[in-house]
């Protein structure tokens, strides 16, 4: 039998960025917005915000979205769709073309976030740091896996981008190579058998970031507590890290990019 995990919802602190433009392709142009501030109100029930919205198209909607971490990704669609079918089925019986898009986004871009990532022992460690070679050969940098491909369901075209942290209790710096490398190789063991897209991970004495692609109907919080509890393992199980763990999306553009001057317009 599996021992227990160590870390759960209940017993760790998650602090979040989480970001989402959806895109939603209407069969006729609708012409309005009148629609848009009953569903604001009706699809925060389900966790989904929406904190703009504009056609970047006649007939594409194109929302700027946040959610909190239990929430998964596919939410948003299942949310937003259904819930707007209903507000305006007198006019529209089927509004909705089947496909949509939806793509992570967050402060700043996947090649920064991925360099600063990568590039974690150079920014915490002084050059004179004898940790440092140590802790820059153990990055990972992955060229085999490309974040800024769009990955497919039946009916959506999706990114979904996660930057994730965990820091050890106390600031407790760790200097062993061998437990370093035990997390590297775990942390590449779990991304496979999730079948995540682990594109990054720098580590330093007292934490460790990573960045990888996930299944749009997992949530962040749920992600973040597998790899933590995975990683309790190279530990003997013992609970190296805080009670918390930070999880922020990330993407090609950043949160300045849907501006209506400047913002994509995705097209499935």
């Amino acid at each position: 039998m599996s021992p227990a995990p160590i870390y759960t919802a209940s017993n760790i602190k998650v602090h979040y960025e989480l970001q989402w433009a959806f895109t939603l392709f209407w069969k006729t142009a609708p012409g309005t917005e009148s629609w848009l501030a009953e569903l604001t109100q009706n699809s925060e029930v389900d966790g989904v915000r929406i904190l703009q919205h504009r056609f970047s198209q006649p007939n594409c909607s194109l929302f700027l979205i946040s959610t909190p971490p239990p929430l998964s990704p596919a939410t948003i669609p299942w949310s937003i769709k259904g819930r707007l079918q209903k507000i305006v089925r007198s006019t529209f019986p089927s509004a909705f073309q089947r496909n949509y898009d939806l793509r992570s986004i967050g402060s700043t871009t996947r090649e920064k976030v991925e360099s600063y990532v990568a590039g974690q022992a150079t920014h915490h460690l002084s050059e004179d740091s004898p940790m440092r070679a140590l802790f820059s050969d153990l990055a990972v940098i992955n060229p085999d896996v490309n974040l800024s491909t769009a990955r497919f369901t039946a009916h959506a075209r999706y990114w979904a981008n996660l930057h994730v942290v965990f820091v050890h209790n106390w600031r407790q710096a760790i200097t062993d190579p061998e437990i370093w490398i035990g997390i590297r190789n775990m942390l590449r063991r779990a991304s496979q058998s999730k079948g995540h897209l682990l594109s990054r991970a720098g580590f330093v004495p007292d934490h460790l970031h990573f960045t990888l692609g996930i299944h749009p109907g997992e949530s962040p919080l749920d992600v973040g507590l597998s790899y933590m509890n995975n990683l309790a393992w190279v530990h003997n199980l013992e609970p190296i890290f805080m009670p918390s763990l930070y999880v922020a999306t990330f993407g090609e553009y950043d949160l300045g990019a849907i501006h209506p001057a400047t913002g994509p317009a995705p097209v499935v």
